[in-house]
């Protein structure tokens, strides 16, 4: 019952966040949209072992402002130490994932599970599971990826 609660509570507050941002347009429309229909597209973001990351836009246009996008991760991808401009909600839809600061102990997120990433705060992000993870990301900016040491 717990973890029902914990999804339910994830749920509502993705379903307000993601609400907040879409009413913040100056206009939109109802939509549904199966996960058949879900268009991923290349993010340039890889491990160098296990692929890139695939990313599939749900609202907004995460390359120029606030969006909600699906986010594919390969099966084994532990991402390179970052940060992000911006602070971001995860939640896991598919897989098992990890995201923590470097050196931190694995947590693992299973599906129903979310996260508060603060921008400007170096973490890894990673899919532990034997299947790939997907996760759906609700952010007020521009998705960004700033490896860290590098210039932004």
């Amino acid at each position: 019952m717990k973890h029902r609660l914990t999804f339910f509570a994830t749920t509502a507050t993705l379903a307000a966040l993601s609400y907040a941002a879409i009413a913040a347009s100056s206009s939109f429309e109802s939509v549904s949209i199966p996960v058949t229909q879900l268009h991923y597209g290349p993010t340039g973001v890889s491990d160098g072992v296990h692929g890139e990351l695939m990313a599939a836009a749900a609202y907004g246009d995460l390359a120029h402002g606030a969006h909600g996008t699906f986010i594919k991760m390969p099966a084994g991808f532990v991402s390179k130490v970052h940060t992000h401009t911006g602070d971001y909600w995860g939640v896991v839809i598919s897989g098992v994932a990890v995201n923590g600061k470097p050196g931190s102990v694995d947590i693992p997120l299973p599906v129903g599970s979310y996260w508060l990433q603060k921008g400007g705060e170096s973490h890894v992000t990673k899919c532990i599971s034997p299947n790939e993870c997907i996760f759906f990301i609700n952010q007020q900016e521009k998705f960004d990826y700033l490896l860290q040491g590098a210039e932004k």
